[in-house]
């Protein structure tokens, strides 16, 4: 049997058609044999999968980590960190072996029952980071153009049009512009953690876990931060835009060359958002942390604060309240694209059904502004209210993030449907394991947790 016997003869029977058809198999590659030349090839998937990693979820939970508890949560960035690039690899490696995304694989492997309760699972995971998303462009708006917060988040719902646009330019260039975005969040924050002079120290010796962070408070915003960090959609995202380059998958020579670069590509672009993950904690912690942390729980909190020499002392300035702004508007805007590609994924694969790319963020997009705008009236615009509707969508994801690690894991430790090379080595299947087994324990216990406090 070859490697990809298995792999054919599932997709054969339950594909209907590529994953993202218009972007599969786009992008070509060169038979170059120089490792530089490849990865450039390869590059650009780890790009937009990096996006869900610093995405304005993030931020509410690792500056505000770092405000209440200092150094102390930089462990949990790390381990989020290892455990995306882990399931990444998976998720990456399921794509380009089988030739079917997560969805499609779920949908091929599992009965009708169980493949409806993760679809249901994975949508809500989908609204929750659109939530994160539309809040943090509306905060955004105010912040840079004076938007009200109503007017913001209506505003946001336009964003298909930014898509659509996008998707006609190809997707080599929707990489480039996302990368950009990228390097604008990494520079901006960069600066303003330079200028905040952090105890890097006190950083480097927090990466290792601290028995505190199993505090309620504490196990409450570690757990805010691995939802933010580890977000379930990625693993369906990766699945399929591992696809879109273009190879001779008859040859094994070439499919283990996608494997390793495309493994390249997102280790590095992950390694880019653990970077930018650990200068958010620590702009919290070094500035912030040790005053009144209740009073910068919100993105307005924080603008003002990095211009109140009160709380940020000298360094505080306008300029770096603003930069923040922009920041906090290119990660928006890159959620946005990645998003909406995951989306279609998840809905072409589960249930087979092709939207015009438009109908489908518009759709979405609607049912995550609903909650927005509702909280928005009922709060008189509150922002500290916004801010923990998104803490809430974070720890959801966090929640929802096995019933996406589970199916996966299955899938690339079956050596009927990865073949004989490219099933999951024994201790990599072990680490998957217990990573989800982890992460299961921690969130029975914060729901428990928040039931008991509510009742």
């Amino acid at each position: 049997m070859t490697d990809n016997v298995s792999a054919k003869s599932v997709q054969g029977d339950l594909t209907n058609g590529p994953s993202l058809a218009e972007i599969n198999g786009s992008v070509r590659v060169p038979k170059e044999k120089g490792f530089v030349r490849n990865l450039l090839a390869f590059s650009g998937p780890g790009a937009l999968v990096a996006v869900g990693y610093m995405d304005p979820g993030n931020w509410v939970t690792s500056i505000g980590g770092g405000a209440q508890y200092g150094y102390l949560l930089m462990s949990v960035i790390l381990m989020s960190s290892l455990i995306a690039m882990l399931l990444q690899y998976m998720a990456a490696k399921l794509g380009i072996v089988t030739q079917m995304d997560l969805a499609r694989a779920t949908r091929a492997h599992t009965g009708k029952r169980i493949g409806a309760v993760l679809w249901v699972m994975t949508e809500l995971a989908i609204m929750a980071t659109d939530i994160a998303e539309v809040i943090g462009g509306a905060i955004a708006l105010k912040l840079l153009f004076g938007v009200p917060l109503i007017l913001g988040v209506s505003l946001t719902v336009l964003d298909v049009l930014l898509l659509l646009l996008l998707t006609r330019l190809g997707f080599r260039k929707i990489e480039a512009i996302v990368l950009c975005l990228i390097l604008v969040i990494l520079v901006v924050f960069a600066y303003e953690v330079v200028i905040a002079q952090p105890s890097m120290g006190q950083a480097v010796a927090s990466f290792v876990p601290q028995a505190e962070i199993m505090r309620p408070g504490q196990l409450t915003m570690a757990l805010g931060i691995v939802g933010a960090t580890v977000m379930p959609h990625n693993l369906y995202l990766h699945s399929s835009i591992a696809q879109t380059r273009k190879f001779d998958r008859q040859d094994p020579a070439e499919m283990a060359r996608a494997v390793k670069f495309t493994a390249w590509d997102s280790n590095i672009q992950l390694f880019g958002a653990f970077i930018i993950n650990c200068l958010l904690l620590l702009l919290g912690a070094a500035m912030f942390f040790g005053k009144d942390a209740g009073a910068l729980g919100t993105f307005g909190q924080l603008y003002d604060a990095l211009q109140d020499n009160r709380l940020a002392g000298a360094v505080a300035s306008p300029v770096l309240s603003t930069l923040f702004a922009v920041a906090l508007l290119a990660s928006g805007q890159n959620s946005t694209i990645t998003g909406t590609l995951t989306g279609q994924v998840i809905m072409e694969g589960f249930i087979n059904m092709r939207l015009p790319i438009w109908v489908r963020r518009l759709v979405t997009r609607l049912i995550s502004v609903a909650p927005v705008i509702i909280v928005t009236i009922l709060y008189g615009g509150s922002e500290q209210a916004l801010d923990r509707l998104l803490v809430n969508s974070q720890v959801f994801l966090s929640i929802a993030l096995p019933f996406s690690m589970i199916p996966l894991t299955i899938f690339t430790s079956s050596k009927r449907i990865m073949g004989t090379r490219w099933v999951n080595r024994w201790w990599v299947t072990a680490l998957a394991w217990g990573c989800t087994a982890i992460l299961t324990v921690l969130n029975i216990q914060i729901v428990w947790a928040t039931m008991t406090t509510l009742f």
